[in-house]
């Protein structure tokens, strides 16, 4: 197996268009790492580079502690799964799976005992002799990922390989991968716009945004610490509410007054925006952070909001409730347009800028649409971010 290492990494297009800037990262032998972030980010110009698909402007590329700059992808020693499965139509399965191992000249008995425990492996046994074509989309989604395994490479790299499946499908593929990989112990490189993906597969994962790093973290660490306000607002669905407030002192604490409303900033917000008393900052909460005070019990002065929900979504196992608050939600264009709507009322929402917040509650809630609602906020889960850099202020 292998390391990889990320040195100073750049590509620039010939039109100028600079597509990763300056790259730094190691990913560990047998890590599962997952690039995340919108269209046009950087991540599959990263994971080409790697591939060898596409040529380095600037940097290094260590696999193994092996510079492979001027190598050809088959020098390498990685096998990359594509988005489109790129099977040969007119072959059977068997054949799609062994037809690296012939190219490599690997005998007819070795051949065919790698497929056969690829196949086992995948549950492609009985689907061994049929063509690409009368399988389903998971059926060959896992022949290319047999074709991958059987090369026993020791990179795995993966180009949004679950986007064409559908949703049920997707889940049930997820775990496939996952499980092959433990399995394996193969070094692996995902990329995904899907953050779901990203948060459920991860070892770590990697945020970019305009081909620059934000943040590398464990999944986890990414949704409790996001370093600034593109990480925090494209992790998390539905997306964190963030808004601009004035932080004042009051008593031996510290309160954030936005519109109508205040909110009292529990400890660890207060530890990190202490020397930002008296100035703009903006303010953030997750939906789940914020329930529906006459089921929370939750009494503590300067964490109630009083809202009215305009648009209620009952989910089932949870209620999904938007409102506004007075004054207008931080917008970050780069983030709205890499986070497609997951149904037509979101595709509306986004056109009401007067109802940019959402809260994520129990379906005891009563919330009724054009009632007021009081939320309580639990104010020990608050951000706080600087109003200029967008960084996160952690104590």
């Amino acid at each position: 197996m292998a390391d990889i290492e990320l040195v100073e990494l750049e590509k620039t297009y010939p039109d100028g268009t600079r597509a990763v800037e300056r790259l730094d990262l190691e990913i560990g032998d047998g890590e599962f790492a997952v690039f995340v972030g919108p269209s046009g980010c950087g991540k599959t110009s990263v994971l080409r580079m790697v591939a060898g698909l596409e040529e380095i402007t600037a940097g290094e590329i260590r696999i193994a502690g092996r510079v492979v700059n001027q190598l050809l992808p088959k020098e390498r020693d990685i096998a990359m799964v594509f988005q489109n499965y790129a099977l040969y139509p007119h072959m059977d399965v068997f054949d799609n799976m062994a037809f690296g191992l012939r190219q490599r000249r690997l005998p007819k008995d070795e051949i065919e005992r790698l497929v056969l425990w690829a196949s086992r492996t995948l549950g492609l046994e009985e689907v061994l002799r049929k063509k690409p074509r009368t399988l389903s989309g998971g059926q060959r989604q896992r022949v290319a990922m047999g074709r991958a395994i059987v090369r026993e490479p020791q990179v795995f790299l993966m180009d949004e390989p679950l986007s064409n499946l559908d949703a049920k499908l997707r889940v049930e593929m997820r775990a496939e991968i996952l499980k092959i990989q433990r399995d394996l112990a193969v070094t692996t490189i995902y990329v995904t716009h899907d953050q779901t993906e990203a948060m459920t597969m991860g070892d770590r994962v990697v945020v970019m945004r305009r081909g620059v790093l934000q943040q590398v973290d464990s999944p986890q660490r990414l949704y409790e610490r996001p370093a600034n306000l593109f990480v925090a607002e494209f992790i998390g669905s539905p997306a964190m509410n963030l808004v601009e407030a004035d932080l004042e002192r009051n008593g031996d604490g510290l309160v954030a007054r936005f519109g109508e409303h205040a909110l009292r900033l529990g400890p660890a917000a207060a530890g990190g925006a202490a020397s930002r008393a008296g100035s703009r900052i903006i303010l953030g909460f997750r939906p789940e952070d914020a329930n529906d005070a006459a089921l929370a019990g939750d009494g503590r002065p300067g964490a109630r909001l009083g809202v009215v929900p305009e648009i209620r979504e009952d989910m089932g196992a949870e209620v999904l409730v938007h409102f506004g608050l007075g004054v207008p939600a931080v917008q970050r264009p780069d983030v709205v347009e890499g986070k497609a709507p997951d149904d037509a009322t979101q595709a509306t929402l986004g056109a009401r800028s007067s109802i940019p917040f959402v809260a994520r509650l129990g379906r005891g809630t009563r919330a009724k649409e054009g009632e007021p609602l009081e939320l309580a906020v639990d104010v020990g889960r608050l951000y706080v971010f600087d109003v200029e850099s967008g960084e996160a202020l952690y104590a």
